[in-house]
């Protein structure tokens, strides 16, 4: 996994959240700073940053690609900053080299949450290409069953500099002593990961290269089916930076839809197509809302995909026939006159 994330370390973890717990605490994070991501992400990127006792500051999507808005980003830095927690959302990796334009100028930490993104690779303005978890003084993953590589349950810390590899893995084996190993001098976890998981995930990284050429078929699948849909948006086969690995497909219901992704969904259901909803916006989660987190926040673009996207089976066992059936499922549910080819 290091060698595929582009850093020297790697320490294996129990899940892809706990990966990030562990990242924050390991940079020292904790009460007075602030730490900025997007809004629109799994909770386990704010959560790791409020149980450390830090403050999230979110950042809305960017329309494309539904990743952070690296445009907005410099307006929420301030003195308090310590980190800017990167994460590359469902295809499209985050646009990085602004983002470490601003890391170096401001002196701050990258977290890279590449959970999703297990092989995809970033090509920079000056023409070198590196693995997405390359850029971060931390990069997490996570090999949850639907992720490129997965070991059931499980997580990767990746690191390149030797201390803070050394304190990642102190971290997640309970802090023992190096000399006398009962006493603690801090306190750590339990998140080691078993064996038996790791030896499934050495098999899963051997299958990589073949995931992800599947993964790419069942994109082309859905881009040729559901051309000129014209009441869906959907993430572009490649940007300038990165081509997309389509960890899932996602849609997004234009505004000419009258109804939003639940119903949608529901309709898909009848239909006897599962999906699944998109993140709900960190600013928008009650559980921080009640911490007093967000007040008069507002994201704009990621309300808006979270109401109205939701995606569709992606799986690497999907076969030609039921894309054209969960495809042709889509075109009914909204109505959409284009027959599939």
């Amino acid at each position: 996994m290091a060698a595929i994330g582009g850093q020297r370390h790697g320490i294996a973890v129990m899940n892809g959240s706990v990966a990030l717990d562990v990242a924050v605490a390991a940079l020292g994070i904790g009460a007075g700073d602030e730490v900025i991501l997007p809004t629109f992400t799994i909770i386990s990127c704010a959560a790791a940053i409020v149980r450390a006792g830090a403050t999230p500051v979110v950042v809305d999507s960017e329309p494309l690609t539904w990743n952070i808005d690296v445009a907005q980003i410099e307006s929420k830095i301030t003195w308090r900053t310590r980190a800017i927690m990167v994460v590359h959302i469902y295809g499209l990796p985050v646009d990085m080299d602004p983002i470490m334009d601003l890391a170096r100028r401001y002196g701050l930490k990258v977290i890279e949450d590449s959970a999703e993104q297990i092989g995809q690779t970033y090509f920079s303005k000056s023409g070198a290409q590196s693995s997405v978890g390359s850029f971060g003084d931390i990069a997490t993953f996570s090999f949850y069953p639907n992720k490129h590589v997965t070991t059931g349950e499980g997580g990767m810390i990746l690191v390149s500099d030797d201390a803070l590899a050394e304190k990642c893995r102190a971290l997640r084996n309970l802090c023992f002593g190096k000399e006398r190993r009962f006493v603690h001098e801090e306190l750590g976890w339990n998140f080691r990961m078993s064996n038996l998981q790791a030896a499934v995930g050495v098999a899963q990284l051997e299958r990589l290269s073949e995931t992800l050429e599947k993964k790419r078929q069942i994109g082309g699948w859905y881009d040729e089916l559901l051309s000129g849909a014209d009441r869906l948006e959907r993430l572009p086969a490649r940007t300038d930076y990165a081509e997309n690995i389509y960890w899932v497909y996602g849609v997004v219901l234009k505004d000419s839809v009258p109804f939003e992704a639940e119903e949608a969904m529901d309709r898909m259901r009848g239909k006897g197509i599962g999906t699944r909803p998109f993140f709900w916006p960190m600013h928008e989660q009650p559980v921080f809302r009640k911490m007093g987190l967000f007040a008069d926040t507002s994201c704009p673009v990621a309300e808006r995909i979270a109401r109205r996207g939701f995606y569709i089976p992606s799986g690497v066992a999907l076969t030609r026939d039921q894309a054209e059936r969960v495809a042709e499922a889509l075109r009914e549910t909204l109505s959409l006159n284009t027959t599939v080819s």
